[in-house]
């Protein structure tokens, strides 16, 4: 396999999880919030700082003269991170987990890990997060809408649109596990 794999996910889904485990069984480096750390590094700006900002779109706010000529604190992080994304592709086949990585690469198997709401509630829950009970689906929903907003507007396609995958998997239907044994099985026929 000579290919670098993308993982898109919803919130939830175990879809980092999934690109972590799918990395140990094919023998791949995994990038995720690595990839954070090498914004950073290479924009020269604090890595608390890229991790608040980073997989955010540019806020409307009240323009100034200096505001016209500079872009967006997110447009530079997600330049660096496009950068730091085409350089880990270059050095070899790897897995990424989101950051729009299926498009800025062109030649990647892209998979996109979804559940049911019902399943993605009850896995945070078990992944302890500091959010109520009640307002998991709440919490849930609106990072799956920060990521779209995110996705559509870096990529300029909608967030989850099938087509634009060459595999889905459920993890609610069938668990990690059982996902990654499909996903193998799918990525020794990929040319």
């Amino acid at each position: 396999m000579n290919k670098v794999i993308t993982i898109s996910r919803e919130f939830g889904s175990g879809g980092r999880e999934f690109g972590i485990k799918l990395a140990e069984r094919l023998g791949l480096p995994c990038y995720d919030k690595e990839l954070i750390t090498e914004a950073a590094k290479n924009s020269g700006l604090s890595e608390d700082f890229v991790a608040s900002i980073e997989e955010s779109v540019p806020k409307l706010f009240s323009a100034t003269l200096y505001s016209y000529y500079q872009l967006p604190m997110s447009d530079q992080i997600f330049i660096a991170q496009s950068d730091v994304i085409r350089q880990l592709a270059k050095q070899g086949p790897c897995i990424i987990v989101g950051r729009c990585a299926d498009v800025i690469l062109q030649d990647s198997v892209n998979i996109f890990v979804h559940a049911a709401m019902p399943h993605r509630i009850r896995r945070k829950l078990e992944l302890g997060i500091n959010v109520p009970e009640d307002q998991m689906e709440k919490h849930i929903l609106s990072v799956d809408r920060r990521r779209k907003k995110y996705h559509s507007y870096y990529a300029h396609k909608s967030w989850g649109e099938l087509k634009d995958y060459h595999l889905c998997l459920d993890t609610g239907l069938v668990d990690i596990e059982g996902c990654l044994d499909a996903a193998e099985a799918y990525l020794r026929h990929v040319k």
